[in-house]
This record gives structure tokens, C-alpha cells and sequence, in this order.
């Protein structure tokens, strides 16, 4: 039993050591390796498996894959004193994994801090039809502004999305009226429009029928065969008053 003994000890040993020493590295992380307590930008760990000393060295994973950061819904006063409740969708990567751990704490944490703050200060410089409007302009910038930040902890900002925005109750209701007007505005000035052309075209009609008396004859006959069609039993037709005049006319000649 004494000889057996130091035997597992140092069997149990060895594979305690062996567990510290061993770390898988996936192919999306990165691993900065800290050697009692200090980093080489050099040494830094690909995908794969790797060994390092226990107690003398220390790895910290990164994860480099694309993060999707949903932003709260965030209330923001408008340039022209309207209170909205805005929420949008941050798109960022770790590129320097180094920066990452050694000069933030947490960067998903800082990145969506700082995304809020500058998502209220950003659209508080904005009036309420500019948000509505341009919100890809309005992403673009909070984009370049939140990158610009961020760049300094090994993160990249690829791009901000405005998901939604939540309008007061009174503010709806004021919009659907708006539209609802501006609706009818469009309708009365499209009947205007119609009614200047049908104008315009009998003016043309009634010109060229001037030009020859038998033509307007003709017209009103063919009037008539047109309300024979429907067979109704009462016609009231204008007579022209040139007609009669030819009959009066031969009338006296008799006479």
C-alpha cells in the first residue's frame, strides 16, 4: 500500500495538470493568452487544440461571430417637442480580440449602453416627419457614430436599424386626419382636372360642329337612334330652333 500509493497520487496528478493544460479553441473564437498577467498581441490562439501552463497562463475566449443587439424600446423627445418611443437592432463584430477583453470590461454591454445613449441623442435632433421619412439616413449615422466609439475596443459596428417607432395616441389620430385630407385634396383637384378636360374637349366638339349646320342635325338624329335603342316610351328631345325657322320661312314664301 506505501508503494502503491505515491503512484496514484502522482497519476492524479498528472491528469489534473493535464485537464488545466488542455483548451479547445473553436473556429469562430479566438483565445488571448495571458501569461502571469500579461499579454503578447502575438500570441494569439487560433481554432484548434491548444496547451498552456496551468497557473502561469490564463485564456480568455472570444467569440468574432456577428452579434444581433436588439436595443430597448428608448423615449425620445423630437426636435419639434413630440415624446416617441423609438427601439432598433445594432449589428456588431469583435475585430481585435485583444482590445476586446484588455481595454473594456464587457464590450456586448458597453456596445448596447452606448448604442441607447446615442440612439435618444441622435433622433432628439431630428423632427418627427425627418424620422419617419429617412430612417436609413438616420441609421447610417447612428452607424458612423457608434463604430467611431467602439473601434477603440476592438469592435465593428457594421450597421443600426430602426425597428420600430411608437407614436402617442393623439399624434396617430392627428396623422390619420392629415392624410384623410390630404387624401380628399387629391381627389377634388384629379375631378377639377377632369372637369377642365371634358370642357376643353366639347369646346373642340362644338367648334367643329359651328362649321356646318347639317352636322349638328345629323348629331341630334343620331341622339335619337341612341335613346330608341333602350326602347323607352317617352322621349323628350330638344328641337333646334334653326328647324323652325326654315319652316316659318316657307311658310311666308306660301303665304
Amino acid at each position: 500500500m506505501e508503494i502503491t500509493l505515491p503512484f496514484f497520487t502522482l497519476a492524479l496528478f498528472g491528469i489534473l495538470v493535464i485537464a488545466r493544460s488542455v483548451r479547445v479553441v473553436t473556429e469562430y473564437e479566438r483565445g488571448v493568452l495571458f501569461r502571469l498577467g500579461r499579454v503578447d498581441p502575438a500570441n494569439l490562439k487560433g481554432p484548434g487544440l491548444r496547451l498552456i501552463w496551468p497557473i502561469i497562463d490564463r485564456m480568455h475566449k472570444v467569440d468574432l461571430r456577428t452579434v444581433t443587439m436588439d436595443v430597448p424600446p428608448q423615449e425620445v423627445i423630437t426636435k419639434d417637442n413630440v415624446t416617441i418611443k423609438v427601439n432598433a437592432v445594432v449589428y456588431f463584430n469583435v475585430m481585435n480580440p485583444v482590445d476586446a477583453v484588455i481595454k473594456i470590461a464587457n464590450h456586448l454591454t458597453a456596445t448596447s449602453l452606448y448604442a441607447q445613449t446615442t440612439l435618444r441623442n441622435i433622433l432628439g435632433q431630428h423632427e418627427l416627419d425627418e424620422i419617419l421619412a429617412e430612417r436609413d439616413k438616420i441609421g447610417q449615422a447612428l452607424q458612423r457614430i457608434i463604430d467611431e466609439a467602439t473601434d477603440a475596443w476592438g469592435v465593428k459596428v457594421s450597421a443600426v436599424e430602426i425597428k420600430d417607432i411608437e407614436l402617442p395616441e393623439e399624434m396617430r389620430r392627428a396623422m390619420a386626419r392629415q392624410a384623410e385630407a390630404e387624401r380628399e385634396r387629391r381627389a377634388k383637384i384629379i375631378a377639377a382636372e377632369g372637369e377642365q378636360q371634358a370642357a376643353q374637349k366639347l369646346h373642340e366638339a362644338a367648334s367643329i360642329l359651328e362649321q356646318t349646320s347639317a352636322a349638328l342635325q345629323l348629331r341630334y338624329l343620331q341622339t335619337l337612334v341612341e335613346i330608341g335603342v333602350e326602347k323607352n316610351t317617352t322621349i323628350v328631345f330638344p328641337l333646334p330652333i334653326d328647324i323652325l325657322s326654315a319652316f316659318q320661312e316657307m311658310f311666308k314664301s306660301r303665304s
